[in-house]
């Protein structure tokens, strides 16, 4: 059975299952031409402002995806969570991401169908933190992500990322929200009804995703045991680290390296916002 997606509409227009309401076209029936109107429109975020979303009822989700061929799995990630009614969900990109979802592919869709699947409430690049000149009084978009969010994951972390991420570096939108990250639990607190994962706290999972000789590179044990070991849950940390997969990459080699089942993703984004399934 084919899926009937929507098309971009104005995202206080809401279908029963708090969707927004779209179209005929199926997901991958929609023309480049249309593709292309509606990529103009998901760059037209409203000002995101994390107080206003604090009792709406919904466990929060950022979802974030770095340079790598996984980051096709978006997609099965976000369709595998449609069914939790209660789940918004919010999509942070960096930018070589974008290459890998311009509607090539029924598995590559373009951002624009994706901001339309169900759950999806916003999608987020580096040019959104300075859409307009900052005055006193705006919003700072990475510290509005962090108080936003109950949950970031980070599927695929490529390795360049990673190394950022490691060094404390905030580059680009996504890293800040990591080197923003309220990592004490006293800062962001769980709202009306909704609890964070592990005691109380926001964490963040990210599932590395890179070349095999990249993986077993020196340099990238030193990263994963500082996420694993010095920030990790089982030492009072923030991170869950879901390591690498063997199997055939996408650029022919085999061994570690690829990321870790987006069916895994699924579960861990479940058990860790209690949304059961």
């Amino acid at each position: 059975m084919t899926r009937t997606y929507l098309q971009k509409a104005p995202r206080n227009q809401r279908n029963d299952r708090g969707g927004r309401t779209c179209g005929i076209k199926t997901f991958f029936e929609a023309s480049y031409q249309d593709s292309n109107i509606l990529d103009a429109k998901v760059k037209m975020n409203s000002p995101l402002v994390a107080a206003d979303h604090i009792n709406d009822g919904k466990h929060h989700l950022l979802l974030a995806a770095t340079g790598s061929v996984a980051t096709i799995k978006i997609p099965n990630i976000i369709e595998a969570l449609s069914p939790h009614e209660n789940l918004s969900i919010r999509i942070l990109l960096s930018e070589s991401v974008a290459n890998f979802l311009q509607g090539q592919s029924a598995e590559q869709p373009s951002l624009a169908m994706i901001d339309c699947m169900q759950n999806v409430d916003g999608i987020y690049s580096d040019a959104d933190e300075w859409r307009k000149p900052w005055v006193r009084g705006d919003s700072i978009l990475h510290i509005e992500l962090r108080r936003w969010a109950d949950l970031m994951v980070i599927a695929p972390l490529s390795a360049n990322s990673l190394a950022k991420i490691a060094k404390g570096m905030s580059d680009n939108l996504l890293t800040s929200v990591v080197r923003a990250w309220d990592t004490t639990g006293l800062i962001d607190l769980a709202r009306p009804g909704i609890p964070l994962p592990c005691g109380g706290k926001k964490i963040i999972v990210v599932a590395p995703a890179m070349n095999t000789a990249m993986w077993h590179h020196p340099v990238t044990a030193e990263h994963i045991q500082r996420l694993e070991k010095g920030w990790g849950l089982e030492s009072g940390g923030w991170f869950v680290v879901l390591r690498p997969m063997e199997k055939e990459l996408a650029c022919g080699d085999v061994g570690s390296g690829a990321m870790q089942d987006w069916k895994m993703i699924v579960h861990t984004v479940e058990h860790q916002l209690h949304l059961g399934g």
